[in-house]
């Protein structure tokens, strides 16, 4: 019998079968995946490749004996691989079964991304973690304050740190706008890191049990610890601690090293204080992760201490997507002045603040708006003091708000009942200094009104961020700012379109897009939109791009002399014919200035390109005193433009009445010459009517124009002594009709035309002999091109009637009368 011979087995499935055995043996020590199902060991584990270095470094320490991984394996491989295995599902997920929004995801893959391209510059791969230098501050920090936030904020000491400071290299930063679902992402990042431990940093005791509290609903209640100690690190490797920047400030020193490999810092911007990123420098190992909304605080930026960025979400987009709720704007010009109030560490002098505001009469009317504006929707108000918050509300609660006041001086106790209070609906107006600025979330609140301004854009992208959650009844989260509705960004008070660098202020329009799907369509608006808008930018190309876009719906009094008049001009070319009755209605009532007016209704009369408009608008703008110079312009246009060609006669006769009316403000020599230039250019009707009146006309004109020398000089006396006893129309409509060639002549018409009247009386003449304008309405226009289509339709069809008459039916005879 013939054997059977066995194939060989290939070098390339040999080792492919290794490597795989590897990766269970590593995943079994690691406790993440280093193969996935499906994937080719091969390609995913190819030499070089992030994933390819965990697997020979855990080998390593496995052969070494380790039985688990070490703190610096963790570091260097233990939340990339984490990040795989979330990011590898269709629907990445928490283990509550949450799924991850995308923004949420890209903030993960951006993380994974930084860390795979981390591994792949460095030169050696042996995960080894190289030890903190930095020097530490002796100085013991302070106590926490009532609030749990740290005085960082008014520190001197504004430089950039300059330093040593290894563990940079293992901060990120990743930049969501407030209400967007930062605690999410956060929890995402603790299910990637199920096998490291995880610290969480936050600035207020309030926001730990915040935290607490939503990664328990998340299902990861079970990994809570207290903090660990150095020598007292426990036997499971994934532990979960939340704690306040002033804690981790004040027990860095003691907190194990090799405990906690993973490092989340919530709203990091207040974290770049001197005490807390001196901590954070001297505690380099873990990898740390910065979450914020704002990216600035005083001089400062969080990149100082985060300096890697994995993930920036734009407040815009987030809008646009739907994440967040729009928001809207509404202007109040403020009542009292703050331009003394000094500006220190960033922001208002709050005691000097709460002195200039915190009055009866401007508490009594603040409450008022509140009432007559947004009666009893939810919302925030924000105070100068405390002090200035009590007197609010109680000003609020006496005009039937459902007002309260809360501050660092409301017991734990009381202000837990206040916030559940106000999420029953029990409680409408929240009125605080600057305790509700961050971490505190309620979907339903919806006005956030700054009664104490603030020149801190981090401490106004806080507050508002307390009204974009969204909420079945809220539509857009309203914002009220508390400056003159033209205010650029230049003010020193923060406004919404400040911060957002918006182009133009429209009061109650959205100023952040609205979702691309409507998601509160039952929710009716609180704010309904102005019909007019005022450019608020500094930026002068911006400005004159909204007047040119919108000129339809700019207010021209919030305009400089300039501004409007290049807004006149945009006008008087661009509108219509049935848009005219609004338009005199907006300039007259809005404020516009008188130059502004002129230079439209001059504008209007040279380029626009309707007839009728034309035409009102010149009889408008002499209706008013035209200055020398503009009057001439007008002259010059009507008689020379040829955008009056078909109407120049119209034009002439408006001209000349307002000169006999005393419209033009000249002299009477420069009256004179203007007067016979119109009439002039008006030649052909004034020679018909010389005509029609006085037989001998034509004669006298022929007879002067066809001769010359002194045979010239005597024609020009004949028409001149005939036209001196003419009645003054018919001797103004002879006179300009004639021309001398000599200057005998020429001086002899001049001199008769001086003789014929006053300037006035002549143009009034002038003025009569020609017919009122008489420009054909569209309606007008359009019937008879309607009734030539159908004359011409008719006659080449044949139809009877179409070229002559059809002939009349014989009548029958009349039957005589009885």
């Amino acid at each position: 019998m013939q054997e059977i011979k066995e194939q060989p087995t290939t070098a390339s499935e040999a080792t492919d079968g290794l490597l795989e055995a590897a990766a269970l043996r590593a995943e079994a020590w690691a406790g993440e995946p280093f193969l996935r199902e499906g994937e080719d060991p091969a390609v995913s584990l190819a030499p070089g490749t992030s994933r390819r270095r965990a697997l020979d470094d855990a080998l390593a320490e496995i052969e070494a004996g380790r039985r688990d991984p070490s703190s610096g394996w963790k570091v260097q491989y233990g939340l990339m691989l984490g990040l795989e295995r979330v990011l590898a599902e269709p629907r990445p997920h928490l283990a509550s079964g949450t799924e991850l929004r995308r923004h949420q995801v890209d903030a993960l893959a951006g993380m994974l991304t930084e860390l795979i391209a981390s591994h792949e510059k460095a030169e050696n791969g042996n995960g080894a973690v190289v030890e903190a230098v930095a020097e530490e501050d002796e100085a013991e920090p302070e106590e926490d304050s009532a609030e749990d936030v740290l005085d960082e904020e008014d520190e001197d000491d504004q430089d950039v740190y300059t330093g040593p400071d290894p563990g940079a290299v293992r901060r990120y930063r990743f930049r969501h706008p407030t209400a967007s679902g930062k605690t999410i992402a956060a929890a995402g990042f603790v299910e990637a890191a199920r096998t490291l431990g995880v610290l969480i940093l936050t600035h207020r005791r309030l926001l730990v049990s915040q935290f607490q509290r939503d990664l328990t609903d998340e299902g990861y209640g079970d990994r809570f610890t207290p903090a660990i100690e150095s020598g007292a690190e426990p036997l499971r490797g994934n532990p979960l601690t939340i704690q306040t920047y002033a804690w981790f400030a004040r027990h860095q020193q003691s907190l194990s090293r090799d405990a906690y490999q993973l490092v989340i810092c919530d709203e990091a911007h207040t974290a770049l204080g001197e005490k807390t990123s001196s901590a954070i420098r001297a505690f380099p190992e873990p990898i740390y992760i910065g979450m914020t909304a704002t990216e600035q605080l005083i001089a400062k930026q969080v990149s100082d201490v985060f300096p890697a960025s994995v993930d920036d979400l734009p407040l815009q987009d987030a809008a646009r997507r739907g994440l967040i709720a729009p928001l809207r704007d509404l202007r109040v010009p403020p009542v009292a002045a703050i331009n003394q109030v000094p500006i220190v560490g960033g922001d208002f002098d709050q005691e000097i603040l709460a002195k200039t505001l915190d009055h009866q009469a401007l508490n009594q009317a603040a409450a008022s708006l509140y009432r007559d504006r947004f009666d009893n929707t939810p919302g925030i108000v924000y105070a100068a003091g405390v002090e200035h918050a009590y007197n609010l509300a109680q000003e609020f609660r006496a005009v039937g708000l459902a007002a309260e006041a809360v501050s660092g001086r409301t017991p734990p106790v009381k202000l837990a009942e206040t916030l559940a209070a106000y999420e029953r609906g029990e409680i409408n107006v929240l009125i605080n200094a600057m305790l509700l600025a961050e971490g505190w979330n309620s979907p339903r609140a919806t006005i956030c009104m700054h009664l104490a301004p603030t020149a801190s854009r981090r401490v106004y992208q806080q507050r508002i961020g307390r009204i974009m959650r969204t909420h079945p009844r809220k539509e857009a989260g309203i914002v009220v700012d508390f400056v003159p509705k033209a205010a650029t960004h230049n003010e020193r008070v923060i406004s919404l379109h400040s911060l957002l660098d918006a182009d133009f202020y429209r009061e109650g329009a959205r100023v952040t897009p609205a979702p691309r799907r409507r998601v509160q369509r039952r929710a009716r608006r609180k704010l309904t939109p102005a019909p007019w808008l005022v450019p608020v930018t500094p930026d002068v190309r911006r400005r004159l791009a909204v007047i040119t876009r919108e000129w339809q719906r700019v207010d021209p009094k919030y305009l400089d002399e300039d501004e409007q008049r290049y807004w006149a001009t945009i006008a008087g070319r661009q509108i219509r014919f049935d848009e005219r009755a609004a338009f005199v209605e907006k300039l007259t009532a809005r404020g516009a200035s008188r130059a502004c007016l002129e230079q439209f209704l001059a504008t209007c009369a040279a380029e626009n390109p309707n007839r009728r408009l034309r035409i009102i608008a010149l009889s408008d703008r002499v209706s008013m005193t035209v200055e020398r110079a503009d009057f001439d312009d007008l002259v010059t246009l009507v008689t020379q433009a040829p955008t009056w060609e078909k109407d120049r006669m119209g034009g002439v006769r408006v001209l000349l009445r307002a000169i006999s009316d005393g419209k033009a403000d000249a002299p009477d020599q420069i009256l004179a010459r203007w007067t016979w230039r119109l009439a002039r250019a008006s030649r052909k009707l004034q020679d018909r009517r010389a005509s029609a009146e006085f037989p001998e006309a034509k004669r006298l004109l022929g007879a002067l124009a066809n001769s010359r020398g002194h045979r010239h000089e005597e024609n020009a006396a004949k028409l001149v002594n005939a036209a001196l006893e003419l009645p003054v129309a018919v001797g103004a409509a002879l006179l300009a009709s004639a021309e001398g060639y000599t200057p005998r002549a020429t001086q002899l018409i001049e001199a008769a035309r001086e003789r014929l009247g006053t300037v006035q009386e002549v143009a009034a003449a002038l003025a009569e002999n020609l017919p009122q304008p008489k420009v054909a309405s569209g309606r007008s226009r359009r019937r008879k091109r309607r009734k030539r289509k159908k004359k011409s339709a008719d006659a080449a069809a044949g139809t009877p009637g179409s070229e002559a008459p059809a002939p009349a039916e014989p009548k029958p005879a009349e039957t005589p009368a009885a």
